[in-house]
């Protein structure tokens, strides 16, 4: 059986968020019904790839996966079952809001197979939520992490956010803080970014608001690792911490190359050295998704798809396998290309070595002074693969 896991893109939220610039919708609910159906016929018109696939990991992302009905994701679990197999004890997970999630909700998902839940908490600080636009409460997130282990779900999950106009740090401790407390399984760790065209953006260039600076986020991150060591949590990823066991494994499928089919408006795929991408506005998805039938081809809901050039596709490679802790043993890039590490990235390899943000040895991995500066890295592999191309 050839290992494959499965993302899928639901667009729908309650909300948008003025710093969000993912896929999402807000007012959109007529589109939920037509849209489930819409994913279904893209998983069924992939029977060509799902067929003699073990399925290791589904993910649904978003937008807000919660938002849609709990037999909405039942049916496309059910559909992917239909043409590939599930492999036992295979993590299927979730990303939800804390609020607008109830117990009878999250029963249902957890009888259709979902066993990992990652609730968008964001902060516990009441001030800092409405500047986020979110619209649940500090007392709704324990709330929602109580009704998901009386559920059944077997690993749970909070998003936390730093960095944010005039935080302090005494309310991002308070935040970290009360996520431990809750005995949550992983947690994971964002610095707010600026993103070109969003509301937010607008408001940074009318300066009403201003952005923390630099140094100022730096110091949150390396506090919040230490107070997540101190607690017993493992890092082992750029942004992510968990209890021995609970790692997500669907994102290590992204972190270390694997093929993952995309489904869903907006949704990327990676099979067999191929990048693709689906149409990414809903009703104009919903509309291709009409026309298709298995045909042992690209469905017509993939709007471009290409293969990158070597350079780019090992650097791709390097870039996200850095993002692990652990690294990467030199040996796995030969495998992977046929080429040894250093004939290709010897010169920016070294130049990050004698900075100090790379440590090489039995595995190549950044230091813990590089992980704040991993995009500074990948900037320099680019530009190094691209001179060379």
């Amino acid at each position: 059986m050839i290992p494959l896991s499965v993302y899928v893109h639901i667009p729908f939220c309650t909300v948008k968020c003025s710093y969000c610039d993912f896929n999402a919708y807000a007012g959109m609910d007529n589109l939920k019904e037509s849209y489930a159906a819409a994913l279904v016929s893209e998983v069924q018109a992939w029977r060509h790839v799902l067929a003699g696939a073990a399925i290791a990991t589904i993910g649904f992302g978003g937008g807000t996966p919660g938002e849609v009905p709990a037999t909405h994701i039942a049916a496309v679990i059910d559909a992917i079952r239909a043409e590939a197999t599930l492999a036992a004890g295979a993590e299927i997970s979730l990303e939800a809001n804390p609020g607008s999630i109830t117990g009878g909700y999250l029963g249902e998902l957890a009888h259709a197979g979902v066993n990992r839940i990652s609730f968008g908490a964001q902060s516990f600080d009441p001030a800092e939520l409405s500047f986020l636009d979110r619209i649940h409460s500090p007392e709704a997130i324990g709330a929602a992490m109580k009704l998901a282990r009386e559920a059944g779900i077997a690993s749970v999950g909070l998003d936390l956010m730093y960095g944010l106009p005039d935080q302090k740090m005494s309310t991002w401790r308070d935040s970290v803080s009360s996520a431990v407390a809750l005995g949550v399984d992983h947690i994971s760790l964002y610095a707010l970014t600026i993103e070109d065209g969003t509301p937010l953006a607008g408001r940074v260039e009318r300066e009403e608001v201003v952005p923390l600076d630099p140094d100022s986020v730096a110091t949150m991150y390396e506090a919040a690792s230490e107070w997540l060591a101190a607690a017993g949590y493992l890092q082992y990823e750029l942004s992510n911490w968990a209890r021995p066991g609970h790692e997500s494994r669907h994102n290590q499928v992204y972190w270390t190359g694997g093929d993952y089919l995309g489904i869903g408006a907006g949704a990327h795929g990676f099979i067999a050295g191929e990048r693709y991408e689906d149409i990414a506005h809903p009703r104009t998805y919903i509309h291709a998704a009409k026309m298709l039938a298995p045909s042992g081809r690209r469905p017509n809901t993939v709007v471009r798809a290409y293969r990158p050039d070597e350079p780019t596709a090992m650097c791709d490679w390097v870039t996200l396998a850095l993002r692990r802790l652990e690294g990467f043993p030199p040996g796995a890039f030969r495998a992977r290309f046929g080429r040894e590490l250093d004939e290709v990235f010897g010169p920016p390899l070294a130049d990050c070595e004698a900075a100090g943000v790379l440590s090489r040895g039995e595995h190549i991995r950044l230091t813990s002074r590089g992980r704040l500066l991993h995009g500074e890295v990948a900037v320099r592999l680019l530009a190094h693969a691209t001179a060379t191309r």
